[in-house]
């Protein structure tokens, strides 16, 4: 297993892991005597050591990522070995056909849409894709949509929801793409009318963060009936950075910590808020160290929240969907009382 890119944090699993790529490497090599590998002293020897790096990996890994800051997870969810949309596509579906082109300007590939089938369920996925070569990642804006990405994503929602079908999307993105060309062609008009045609959309939709979650474009695809996030995603109104930049005029190490606490980021703080319903677990050590378990978890969700929503009625749906998001941030203020509030012996 050959590391290319290491978090930091991680450096106490290097020699863990190389140890281990070793001892496999010698495994395969080592010729057996007879025809029982386990009778074979020195196969056995090898195998021990093996199973004793690897419990140890284990033990280190349940130690590191059961202590993650906020800014940790933010790393985490930018790792370039991270699953996106298109690894769960080829991981979780079937029959994928994507639909390209928003019919007013062009394709944007920082959005990727089209029909699938997840289990036994058909579905329209609708995801941000960042990239993961150099090339892909330049074509792809780093995962942050143009206005036509989100154009053709509300218009191939609005197909599904023509022909009955659930959606799915998954969210990965630091932000809208913020350049000039985007703003002169609707930027924020686009995901504005994504949020509120979404809201009122007469079929099932289910959301899942799986990496980034930053601002209206995340939004832009995550109006649903239910929404989730991976263990180790974050999801905010601003990436740490950018809140960083405004609070204390640069962003550093130590400013984008700070504001990753303050901005309360996490799967675990969205649920406590209540601005996700579910957090799914990831495989330990994080998506990137196994995307086909990340995966299972994945669908499995989606099947059995999407199997929940098609036994509502539509009105209800709609109903329950408005409610859900126009209640986010509400807080009741109490006056305090008159008895409280006067001085001892008055």
């Amino acid at each position: 297993m050959a590391t290319y890119y290491q978090l930091d944090f991680e450096k106490p699993l290097a020699e863990i892991e190389k140890s281990i790529e070793a001892i496999e490497n010698e495994l395969k090599a080592t010729p057996l005597r007879g025809d029982d590998p386990s009778g074979d002293p020195i196969f056995a020897e090898l195998s021990a050591k093996l199973e004793d790096l690897r419990a140890k990996r284990r033990t280190e890994l349940e130690t590191i990522y059961g202590r993650l800051s906020p800014w940790d997870t933010v790393r985490v969810a930018r790792h370039p070995g991270r699953p996106q949309t298109r690894d769960y596509i080829n991981l979780m579906c079937r029959d994928f056909t994507e639909l390209h082109g928003d019919r007013r300007y062009g394709d944007d590939p920082a959005i990727v849409t089209g029909f699938a089938r997840i289990g036994k369920l058909k579905v329209m996925i609708v995801g941000h894709q960042k990239g993961k070569e150099t090339s892909e990642k330049i074509a792809c804006h780093f995962g942050c949509a143009h206005p036509e990405g989100y154009r053709k994503a509300l218009a191939k929602m609005q197909l599904a929801a023509k022909y009955q079908t659930p959606i799915v999307t998954l969210v990965d993105t630091p932000g809208a793409y913020p350049g000039l060309g985007a703003e002169q062609r609707g930027q924020a008009e686009a995901i504005a009318v994504n949020m509120l045609e979404m809201s009122r959309m007469p079929t099932p939709i289910v959301s899942i963060v799986i990496g980034e979650g930053g601002s209206g474009g995340a939004l832009g695809i995550a109006v649903a009936d239910r929404v989730a996030m991976l263990s180790h995603s974050w999801y905010s109104v601003i990436s740490p950075e950018g809140c960083a930049a405004i609070l204390w005029k640069e962003a550093n190490e130590q400013t984008n910590a700070a504001a990753a606490k303050s901005l309360r980021l996490t799967a675990r703080d969205n649920l406590e808020l209540g601005i996700v319903d579910d957090v799914i677990q990831e495989p330990l050590g994080g998506a990137h160290r196994d995307p086909s378990g990340t995966a299972a978890a994945l669908q499995l969700w989606i099947e059995t929240r999407l199997t929940e929503l098609r036994q509502e009625p539509i009105d209800s749906l709609l109903r329950k969907r408005y409610e859900r998001f126009r209640k986010l941030g509400v807080y009741l203020e109490q006056q305090p009382s008159e008895a409280a509030g006067s001085a001892p012996g008055a």
